[in-house]
């Protein structure tokens, strides 16, 4: 396990999941989110992005947390290990909502406010995204370690066995 990405629903908690596995294993993370918005709240472009990431990719080991569809492929040809929290929607939404108001190390600013749009993304989510998802996770499964977890209860009891 050198090259590691974190997939799911926004609020499942793959960030939460991510910085444990840096603390056990020492890899570098990275979070997509940290590379696309700026403190601002705009973006960078998608050529700077594809950029950015493309450095991180082409290094030796990482953890790299996010979902951004149009990057997913690139990302799980380059990975050694998939990282799936395929959580109930409620779990999700309990999630995205218990984090308002809080400073994350993986936004550049702290949400003041349930978006109703990014509401919307997440009960589309199970849908719309998922299914593509494990399309991927089929088509790129061979030589790959692939984790689905489908409770928080079973991420962390990942993180208490010896061998992870």
């Amino acid at each position: 396990m050198k090259r590691v990405i974190v997939i799911g629903c926004p609020g499942a908690g793959k960030s939460t999941f991510s910085r444990k596995l840096r603390d056990k294993t020492g890899l570098p993370l990275y979070y997509l989110d940290m590379l696309w918005h700026q403190p601002d709240r705009t973006n960078i472009s998608k050529e700077e992005f594809d950029a950015r990431l493309a450095e991180i990719l082409a290094t030796e080991c990482w953890i790299i947390d996010g979902n951004y569809g149009r990057t997913l492929e690139m990302r799980m040809k380059a990975c050694d290990t998939v990282v799936l929290l395929d959580y109930p929607l409620e779990v999700c939404l309990a999630g995205a909502g218990e984090r308002i108001g809080k400073k994350r190390e993986e936004l550049p600013w702290v949400e003041e406010e349930f978006d109703e749009e990014f509401r919307q993304w997440i009960l589309e989510f199970p849908e719309k995204k998922l299914p593509q998802i494990y399309q991927l996770l089929e088509k790129y499964r061979e030589g790959r370690q692939v984790m689905i977890f489908h409770s928080r209860q079973e991420a962390d009891d990942y993180f208490e066995r010896k061998d992870t």
